[in-house]
C-alpha cells in the first residue's frame, strides 16, 4: 500500500507515457493512441464501445482488441456495429495479455500501423488489453496515454490495494457505480483511496447503464486529442 508516500518520487515516469515517433515520415501527425486496461469483467470493452458511439461522429477512430486465443472482444464490437468492420482489428496474444501490451508489443504495433495505412488518416486509436490484473501497464512505445478500468463489484478496496494500473494510469475509471448498493461498495471510500494513491491524476466514476454514462471518459479523450493535435502531448 502506497498511502502517505510521495507518488511522484515513487513513480518518476508516471506522467511520461508517450509513444515514440509522433509523426509519420511525411511530417503529418499520427493518430493519438490510448490504451485501456483493467481486470476481467470491469467493463473495458463496453467502455470502448461507448466511446466509439459517442465520438465517431466527430473524429476518425479505429480499435485494436487483445484476447488470448479468441476474437471475442472484437466480435462484440462488430456485432454492436460501433465502427465499420475495417476499423476494428483483433490481436490474439497467445499468452498473458501483459506481454502483448507491455513487453513484446510487435503484434499490437503492427495492427496499429496497419490501421493507419489502410483506413487513415485517423485521429484516435483505442488499444484494449485482454483481461488483466492490477499490475498491467502499456508500453510507452505503444500508446500515448492509458485508461485503467476497475469496477465496484470487484471490491471497494481495489483503489487502496494500488498496483501500477491503478496508481499510474493517466485516467482511472471506477465503473458500474449502479451496482454499489447491491454489492456493498462505498463509493466515497473508493474516491478517497484513489486520491491518496494517485495524487492529482484524474479519477472518474461511471455507470454505462445510464444515458451519457461514458461522458466523463469521452471528455478526457477529447481533451487529450486537442493537446495531441497541438503537439502538446
Amino acid at each position: 500500500m502506497h498511502l502517505g508516500h510521495d507518488l511522484d518520487e515513487k513513480f518518476p515516469h508516471r506522467h511520461t507515457c508517450t509513444a515514440a515517433a509522433s509523426e509519420h515520415p511525411d511530417g503529418t501527425r499520427r493518430a493519438l493512441r490510448i490504451g485501456l486496461g483493467g481486470p476481467v469483467g470491469s467493463g473495458k470493452t463496453a467502455t470502448v464501445a461507448a466511446l466509439c458511439r459517442t465520438l465517431r461522429a466527430e473524429m476518425s477512430i479505429a480499435v485494436v482488441t487483445n484476447d488470448i486465443y479468441t476474437r471475442e472482444d472484437a466480435d462484440f464490437l462488430l456485432r454492436e456495429a460501433v465502427l465499420p468492420p475495417e476499423r476494428i482489428q483483433a490481436v490474439e496474444t497467445g499468452a498473458c495479455p501483459h506481454t502483448a501490451i507491455r513487453d513484446d508489443i510487435s503484434a499490437n504495433l503492427e495492427a496499429v500501423e496497419d490501421l493507419e495505412k489502410e483506413v487513415g488518416p485517423l485521429d484516435l486509436i483505442l488499444v484494449e488489453s485482454g483481461g488483466d490484473n492490477l499490475t498491467a501497464t502499456f508500453s510507452k512505445g505503444l500508446v500515448d496515454g492509458q485508461i485503467f478500468v476497475i469496477d465496484v463489484a470487484g471490491g471497494d478496496d481495489i483503489p487502496r490495494k494500488g498496483g501500477p494500473g491503478v496508481t499510474t494510469a493517466d485516467l482511472l475509471v471506477v465503473n458500474k457505480t449502479d451496482l454499489a448498493p447491491h454489492v456493498g461498495s462505498d463509493l466515497e471510500s473508493m474516491a478517497r483511496d484513489a486520491k491518496a494513491q494517485r495524487g492529482d491524476l484524474p479519477v472518474t466514476f461511471t455507470s454505462l447503464k445510464e444515458e451519457g454514462g461514458v461522458k466523463p471518459v469521452a471528455d478526457w479523450v477529447r481533451e487529450r486529442l486537442v493537446h495531441w493535435a497541438a503537439g502538446l502531448a
